[in-house]
Protein backbone atom coordinates (compact mmCIF):
# COMPACT_ATOMS: atom_id res chain seq x y z
CA UNK A 1 0.00 0.00 0.00
CA UNK A 2 3.21 2.46 0.03
CA UNK A 3 3.25 2.35 -3.55
CA UNK A 4 0.11 4.06 -3.82
CA UNK A 5 -0.25 7.45 -5.69
CA UNK A 6 -3.69 9.20 -5.32
CA UNK A 7 -4.76 9.72 -8.80
CA UNK A 8 -6.04 13.84 -8.35
CA UNK A 9 -9.66 13.63 -7.74
CA UNK A 10 -9.65 14.60 -4.30
CA UNK A 11 -8.59 17.99 -2.98
CA UNK A 12 -6.54 16.74 -0.01
CA UNK A 13 -4.35 15.08 -1.74
CA UNK A 14 -3.48 17.66 -4.25
CA UNK A 15 -0.81 20.23 -2.49
CA UNK A 16 1.24 23.43 -3.85
CA UNK A 17 4.82 22.76 -4.80
CA UNK A 18 3.42 18.74 -5.68
CA UNK A 19 5.06 17.75 -9.35
CA UNK A 20 1.84 16.23 -11.34
CA UNK A 21 0.70 15.67 -14.72
CA UNK A 22 -2.47 17.74 -16.20
CA UNK A 23 -4.77 17.73 -18.96
CA UNK A 24 -5.32 21.08 -20.62
CA UNK A 25 -8.78 21.68 -21.78
CA UNK A 26 -7.35 21.65 -25.70
CA UNK A 27 -5.69 18.35 -24.63
CA UNK A 28 -8.79 16.64 -23.27
CA UNK A 29 -9.54 14.55 -26.45
CA UNK A 30 -5.61 13.89 -27.39
CA UNK A 31 -5.37 12.99 -23.70
CA UNK A 32 -1.92 14.64 -24.28
CA UNK A 33 -0.39 14.88 -20.23
CA UNK A 34 1.58 18.41 -19.57
CA UNK A 35 4.30 17.86 -16.19
CA UNK A 36 4.64 20.48 -13.49
CA UNK A 37 4.16 21.82 -10.04
CA UNK A 38 1.17 23.01 -8.55
CA UNK A 39 1.32 26.70 -7.98
CA UNK A 40 -2.30 27.07 -7.13
CA UNK A 41 -5.17 24.72 -6.78
CA UNK A 42 -8.58 26.06 -8.36
CA UNK A 43 -11.09 23.41 -7.58
CA UNK A 44 -12.99 24.62 -4.44
CA UNK A 45 -15.13 21.13 -3.73
CA UNK A 46 -13.56 18.60 -1.99
CA UNK A 47 -13.75 16.09 -4.86
CA UNK A 48 -14.08 16.15 -8.49
CA UNK A 49 -14.62 13.49 -10.86
CA UNK A 50 -12.53 14.82 -14.21
CA UNK A 51 -9.56 15.37 -11.43
CA UNK A 52 -8.77 18.70 -9.24
CA UNK A 53 -8.12 21.87 -11.63
CA UNK A 54 -4.77 23.64 -10.87
CA UNK A 55 -2.85 26.31 -12.05
CA UNK A 56 1.25 25.39 -12.78
CA UNK A 57 3.94 27.01 -11.98
CA UNK A 58 4.22 27.47 -15.63
CA UNK A 59 0.73 29.02 -15.79
CA UNK A 60 -0.91 26.30 -17.69
CA UNK A 61 -4.64 25.25 -16.27
CA UNK A 62 -5.57 21.95 -16.37
CA UNK A 63 -7.14 19.20 -14.41
CA UNK A 64 -5.03 16.61 -12.16
CA UNK A 65 -4.58 13.25 -13.53
CA UNK A 66 -1.47 11.81 -11.97
CA UNK A 67 0.66 12.74 -9.01
CA UNK A 68 3.81 11.86 -9.71
CA UNK A 69 6.81 11.09 -7.12
CA UNK A 70 9.09 13.98 -6.42
CA UNK A 71 11.55 12.27 -4.49
CA UNK A 72 12.59 10.37 -8.16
Amino acid sequence: MADFHPDGKNRKDIKIGLYVEIVQKQDQRSGDLTEGVVKRILTKSPHHPHGIKVQLETGEVGRVKNILDDED
